[in-house]
């Protein structure tokens, strides 16, 4: 009888794993797999919410926690957090011996794995590569982990071409769109009532859902940012507003403390570790609009025809929607902004705008693509050349 093929997954952050989810249960509950879950990262972070337990409680087995953040918030302190990574990366995957290894996105201890997996000699299957970020270090680290891993899922066309153009194999670079909207369709989401009920906090006039993560290649002043940011929701004292922490980057510490400053005497505002990912999306199907810098306002908030005010260059270069709105870190950009994303022009856009990394069953394509291949084929890596005119001097 052929063994259960052993695909372990990793996820270090909430929004990691809301795209991950789908995926993990799927294999979970296939008798053709044997399921392995990492959590690392700000899941096992009691200052960032210590979201493991959602995990737990969504049903999802998990294997190894992973603890690797140290409490600084500096470069030195990041670095650090990922040579402790990858220590105990290489100790889990020489424990649990997988067939595959499963990564997304571009965290730095993501890529921690991806070290450990390279150097065990462990394939990686790696979603939502060759995308552009080009305000943070994250940019960088996706497309080291590309050239680390093996089964490509990418989210658009053009994440696909840049994918190969970075010299991967086009018979391992597939597109299927981002895994992470398949759920959209079948969760229950929560009505405005219900997720007051659930956050505690009564939202009776129209509210905004707030991430700003920090700027990891910053042109200025993270600080300063966040201030013009908070600065232009003060021109709105008829909002609401629901701000989530930052995630676990170099700075981000600094923000959350700059954040509870700000919000502890403003009744107008809810400042919350993470709102987990039912609440989240409730959220965002229920506001006026989504503002800040995540990733999460460019790839799923335009599923939920909502509009997303895109701050800054942390998240510049990527496919973008029609609802998007990017302005610059300044207070009367983000105030214009504001304005026009709460215009009847752009609710004419949110009703009908096509969302660019949807594509149907994308965690069943990805499940079905990893169980389908000899995974001992392509360890061993060509580099792949595509057709460039070469112009004379």
């Amino acid at each position: 009888m052929t063994q259960p093929r052993k695909i372990c997954f990793i996820t270090s952050t909430r929004a990691e794993y809301g795209l991950l989810q789908n995926i993990m249960k799927i294999a979970q509950d296939s008798p053709l797999v044997n399921s392995q879950v990492i959590v690392t990262g700000t899941h096992l972070s009691k200052d960032f919410g210590y979201t493991v337990n959602q995990i737990e409680k969504d049903g999802i087995h998990i294997s190894k926690k992973i603890e690797m953040l140290l409490a600084g918030d500096n470069a030195v302190s990041t670095s650090k957090s990922m040579g402790m990574a990858q220590i105990s990366f290489a100790e889990a995957i020489e424990e649990l011996k997988p067939d595959i290894i499963v990564l997304l996105g571009d965290r730095y201890e993501i890529l921690s794995a991806a070290n450990a997996a390279l150097i065990a000699g462990i394939p990686v299957a790696h979603i939502h590569g060759g995308e552009i970020t080009e305000g943070a270090i994250d940019d960088s680290i996706r497309h080291a982990i590309t050239k680390m891993a093996h089964l490509h899922f990418a989210s658009t066309i053009e994440y696909k071409n840049r994918i190969i153009q970075m010299g991967e194999n086009p018979e391992y670079v597939f597109h299927v769109g981002a895994p992470g909207l398949d759920h959209l369709n079948s969760l229950q989401l929560l009505n405005t009532k219900e997720l007051s009920q659930s956050l505690n906090y009564s939202l009776d006039r129209p509210f905004a859902v707030v991430t700003y993560h920090p700027v990891t290649l910053p042109t200025g002043s993270n600080i300063v940012a966040l201030n013009a940011m908070l600065s232009a929701l003060d021109e709105f004292p008829e909002m609401q507003f629901l701000i989530t922490y930052p995630n676990a980057d170099t700075f981000g510490r600094q923000l959350i403390e700059r954040l509870k400053e700000y919000c502890h005497d403003k009744d107008n505002i809810l400042l919350t570790m993470s709102l987990g990912q039912l609440r989240y999306l409730s959220a965002i199907k229920n506001c006026a609009f989504v503002i800040g810098n995540s990733s999460s306002g460019i790839i799923e908030v335009p599923s939920l025809h909502k509009p997303t005010i895109n701050i800054g260059d942390r998240q510049k270069g990527r496919v973008a929607a029609q609802s998007i709105v990017h302005c610059s870190e300044d207070k009367k950009s983000i105030v214009k902004a504001i304005n026009y994303a709460l215009s009847d022009d752009m609710k004419n856009i949110v009703r009908q705008v096509e969302n660019p990394y949807k594509k149907d069953n994308a965690s069943m394509e990805i499940f079905d693509i990893i169980m389908n291949n000899d995974l001992k084929k392509f360890m061993r890596k060509s580099f792949y050349d595509i057709d460039l005119e070469v112009k004379k001097p």
